[in-house]
């Protein structure tokens, strides 16, 4: 229950990004920003000269972490990545204009021939903060603990991984029960970032000891974090003074604060304000599929337990009108799994509202003793309001009775959509980017995963995600992923309402900065132009 809870908080945060603005799809935007389709670092920059040493660099992240146990938290870029990132460094980096992963704190990174062993090699001499070395074994323990407290993607790490081992002491090897390409993405997240054994000796008394270029300095857990350079850090002592996360709510404050210089970085994902941002500053830019989604409860005793009901359901709604009253039009409307942009892009036609039909599907149900009600719930700020009224009116409007519940914070939006299971509809995000296809969707629809808010659980579905996650080709992954996006078509289990994307803005004069999968940002190298 605990990783439930944690995981869906995560997806939370990601959804009121959307609902803070934050939402994606379709095509159109209201600025060049909103155009860009292809992840990598966008915007004009002089040239940078020579790197110098010296000032503190500030980052206003979207939700700083309450907790840096990578067990604790979500270890995205929009939940504390970025910080853990830098204290404990990743094994593995995606590279956005190779297109692959490269080795970070790792040395190598291999697939055998067969796709059933993946070596980790481990740089010579890498030594944690507290003096002790970064070996195979360090490694072997730190992902055992993380897969043992559950940490995110656990569940998957424990279905697809038959045995990990120290085979020497530099080298680790990873055999897995089946091919499974993706597998270098979950070493770009959490089991990617591996602690001292110092750092959870005491069970009751977490220290935040890794093998990263900073140490902490101060932590006001959710508030601030503030980190100091290492001078044995193994690739070259930082040339920052100091490293800051603030805690800034909203996209608009935050980037108030870059435009008076309050900080020098700071994450978005809000339509509007990615829209904004990426007119005048540098930073890197991440496109993802359905960033903005609406979810349905399958589970019985539910209206989404009836099929009709949610073909109904999609079939009322039309992501532009959202998109118009929450997003002021700069989000990226569309039903599809994969935006055109995408290279999973495929030909499975996208839901077109027919309020027609909807109608009929949803009489056909009233006779066969449905009332009609239906319950929607979600936070309580402007752009959740926005989405709510939308949906509850084209719903409305073809016989549904939607009643909009707000809950009073996240905490009690967490307890009734994941642990009670309370609603019927509600509003979130699964940011799935071209890079990561296969975990996103498998947490969200696999039938026993933690992270299955929608109660969907349909078996045919199962070995559609166990396919795309054993794919050993780019063709035979795509024939996969556009399997599971049929199945998505023909069951309805959520609706797609856009693309969006994660930015992460710098000032012109900040150099330097290194990221990788969901935004995460390493920063051991970046500097500050005086």
């Amino acid at each position: 229950m605990a990783a439930a809870a944690m995981l869906a908080s995560t997806a939370l945060l990601a959804g009121c990004a959307s609902n803070g603005g934050g939402s994606g799809s379709g095509g159109s935007g209201g600025s060049e920003g909103a155009q860009i389709t292809k992840a990598g670092v966008i915007g004009d920059q002089a040239e940078p000269g020579q790197p110098v040493s010296g000032g503190t660099l500030s980052f206003a992240g979207y939700s700083m972490p309450s907790s840096l146990d990578p067990t604790k938290t979500q270890p995205a870029g929009s939940t504390g990545g970025t910080e853990m990132a830098n204290i404990y460094d990743l094994l593995v980096r995606y590279d956005a204009d190779k297109q692959q992963y490269v080795p970070q704190l790792a040395k190598s990174l291999t697939e055998s021939d067969d796709h059933l062993t993946w070596t980790i090699g481990l740089r010579e001499g890498v030594t944690f903060s507290d003096g002790t070395p970064l070996d195979a074994q360090a490694v072997v323990d730190s992902m055992n603990r993380f897969t043992k407290n559950r940490g995110a993607n656990s569940q998957q790490f424990q279905a697809g991984v038959k045995s990990i081992e120290a085979t020497d002491p530099q080298t680790v090897t990873v055999t897995l029960n089946a091919p499974w390409r993706e597998f270098p993405a979950v070493l770009t997240f959490g089991y990617g970032m591996i602690l001292a054994p110092a750092a959870y000796a005491d069970p009751n008394n977490f220290k935040p000891i890794g093998a990263g270029p900073y140490t902490v300095a101060n932590f006001a857990p959710a508030e601030s974090l503030e980190l100091t350079p290492r001078e044995d850090y193994w690739d070259g002592k930082p040339y920052l003074d100091s490293l800051k996360f603030v805690n800034i709510a909203g996209g608009q404050p935050r980037i108030q604060a870059m435009d008076s210089g309050g900080v020098q970085m700071t994450f978005l994902r809000s339509a509007e304000w990615v829209a904004n941002a990426t007119d005048k500053y540098p930073g890197y830019y991440e496109p993802l599929n359905v960033a903005d989604v609406l979810q349905i409860n399958n589970r019985e005793g539910h209206p989404g337990a009836d099929p009709n009901i949610r073909k109904a359901i999609a079939l009322a709604m039309d992501p532009d009108v959202i998109n118009q009253r929450a997003f002021s039009g700069d989000a990226h409307p569309t039903t599809k799994i994969f935006a055109e942009w995408s290279k999973w892009h495929n030909d499975v036609p996208a839901f077109t509202q027919d309020t027609a039909q909807a109608k009929q599907l949803v009489d056909a149900a009233k006779a066969n003793g449905f009332d009609g009600n239906i319950t929607y719930v979600t936070v309580n700020n402007p752009v959740s309001q926005a989405i709510a009224t939308s949906t509850q009116a084209m719903l409305n409007a073809v016989g549904f009775n939607v009643d909009v519940q707000y809950t009073a914070t996240i905490t009690d939006m967490v307890k009734r959509l994941y642990v009670d299971h309370d609603f019927d509809l509600t509003y979130g995000s699964y940011s799935i980017s071209d890079a990561v296809p296969f975990m996103r969707l498998d947490s969200a629809l696999r039938s026993d995963s933690s992270n299955n808010i929608l109660g969907y659980d349909n078996p045919e579905m199962d070995k559609l995600l166990d396919t795309a996650q054993h794919a050993t080709t780019d063709d035979a992954e795509k024939a996969a992923l556009q399997a599971i996006e049929q199945k998505i078509h023909d069951d309805v289990p959520f609706l797609s309402l856009g693309w969006g994307a994660n930015f992460v803005a710098w000032k012109p004069n900040v150099y330097g900065a290194m990221p990788s999968n969901d935004g995460i940002m390493l920063l051991g190298n970046t500097w500050i132009q005086k």
